[in-house]
């Protein structure tokens, strides 16, 4: 059972690796940390752990873990009587991918209102031919979606802020 859930935790560990190294521009090994960390979660990873799962160089992992570090995208704690540090995700990183969302939603929510108040002011001066005219409805709907995302990712991070997760 123990070695069934390895193999699973370590497939989607590549599987979110490969996730993150696209979303957060990160080198393939910084992603599968950054995975793996994910994975691990309040408990947190050592560095040996990491070096012996992951199966790369204690350089590689150093330099990556460090990275990440510089990122604000995890931080480590101690343990009262360990010398180990044990890495977690930092919260601030959920925090940064929402605020980017948000506003990546909100610039597409103002395109789309320019392009259907266009395309309106279009339909209403020079077009005639009912057949020929601009549908609305397409961007009604995506920002009606856009409002709705927005507020339910919102509420999201105000969950988070207000530690009602503990991640």
């Amino acid at each position: 059972m123990k070695e069934e859930i390895c193999k699973e935790k370590m497939a989607l560990v590549e599987k979110l690796g490969v996730h993150l190294e696209n979303r957060e521009q990160l080198a393939p090994v910084a992603a599968r940390i950054l995975a793996y960390i994910i994975l691990t979660g309040k408990k947190g990873t050592t560095f040996e752990d990491m070096v012996t799962v992951l199966c790369a160089s204690k350089s590689t992992i150093s330099t990556h873990l460090n990275h990440l570090q510089d990122l604000n995208k995890i931080q480590y704690f101690t343990k009262t009587g360990d010398r180990k540090k044990y890495f977690v995700i930092k919260k601030d990183t959920i925090i940064q991918h929402i605020d980017k969302m948000v506003n990546h939603w909100s610039e597409e929510r103002i395109i789309h209102l320019e392009i259907k108040d266009y395309k309106e002011t279009i339909n209403n001066t020079k077009i005639g031919n009912e057949d020929e005219k601009f549908d609305l409805n397409f961007h009604d709907d995506y920002i009606k979606f856009i409002d709705g995302a927005s507020a339910s990712i919102k509420d999201l991070r105000e969950k988070i802020t207000d530690n009602q997760f503990d991640i």
